[in-house]
């Protein structure tokens, strides 16, 4: 047989069909078309509701052996201690016995210069108890897991608290579960009131990688001093205002920037919290005033002017 008539193509067994790059290049378009419809047109959510409600009972599982260790923990806690949170607690009672006393006056002249003065009484704001499930793994973010969801009237947006103060923001919901970016994440932020000087900011999350916040864009001749209390403002339309945010503990002027850079510590259990409250955003209490009745027309007598 002459050499040139000879079949040089490989058996069938060793065919490989489509390329390695062929497939890394198809497939990473589609990963890059999927991320950007979801991110613009959310078309993933219906699946992440139903890995949600099919990895939930293994995450609830999953995290019996913490809260049985936790409750152990509790069964043994000292009776030194149990006796010294009591006296704590009488004496906290006895002082907040006078506080309720002069509240009680002050919220009856307060109810009576309101109906002198005709205006409205603040708005309440709804809230949900819910309990922190655990932290997220993702060391980039700061997150955590509650365990109420869309089923309990949850909504995104909703501010979250515990005992001490602002805790963070509810950003994704599902049916049984929710997730909450807290405030020290470097992507969150939320607008603030300085108690004792009453000038506004806004505190981001800091970037570093202490769970701190940072107030940014104020001027190196700013009045802020270190222990200021910073409270929500209300400004957003989200957050209630007058909860407690942070406190102030540095203050850096520098002669090069016109801006200083003032770091502030939460006043929530950004680490450990386990009780907190959900609260509904504010904006969803406000009046829609496109469904307000039209004022008025004044009236002039004596035929037009």
């Amino acid at each position: 047989m002459p050499l040139g008539t000879l079949d040089r193509s490989p058996p069938p067994f060793f065919k490989q069909g489509t390329s390695a790059l062929t497939k890394l290049v198809i497939f990473s378009a589609i990963s890059l078309a999927l991320m950007f419809t979801d991110q613009h047109y959310n078309i993933v959510q219906p699946a992440r509701w139903v890995l949600s409600l099919i990895v939930y009972p293994v995450q609830w599982m999953a995290l019996r052996p913490q809260v049985m260790l936790d409750h152990m923990g509790n069964m043994w806690e000292g009776k030194e201690e149990a006796q010294t949170e009591t006296e704590k607690a009488r004496a906290q009672l006895l002082a907040q016995s006078v506080r309720t006393t002069q509240l009680e006056q002050l919220t009856l002249e307060n109810q009576h210069l309101r109906e002198l003065l005709q205006l409205q009484a603040r708005l309440s704001t709804p809230a949900i108890a819910a309990e922190v499930l655990y932290e997220a793994a993702d060391p980039f973010t700061r997150k955590m897991i509650l365990n109420k969801g869309a089923n309990t009237g949850v909504l995104t947006s909703s501010p979250v608290m515990d005992e001490l103060g602002i805790l963070g923001q509810v950003t994704r919901v599902h049916p049984l579960v929710s997730e909450i970016t807290l405030v020290t994440d470097r992507e969150h932020s939320i607008p603030v009131l300085n108690t004792r000087t009453g000038a506004r900011g806004v505190a981001f999350g800091e970037s570093g990688g202490a769970p701190l916040l940072e107030l940014r864009y104020m001027a190196t001749n700013a009045d802020i001093e270190v222990d200021d209390i910073l409270t929500t403002s209300g400004v957003d339309g989200v957050y209630p205002p007058g909860i407690p945010v942070a406190k102030v503990v540095k203050v850096e002027r520098r002669a090069d920037s016109v801006f200083a850079r003032i770091l502030c510590e939460s006043l929530a259990r950004v680490q450990g919290a386990r009780h907190v409250m959900v609260l509904s955003p504010m904006k969803s209490a406000l009046p829609n005033f496109d469904e307000l009745p039209p004022a008025p027309q004044p009236v002039h007598k004596g035929g037009r002017r």
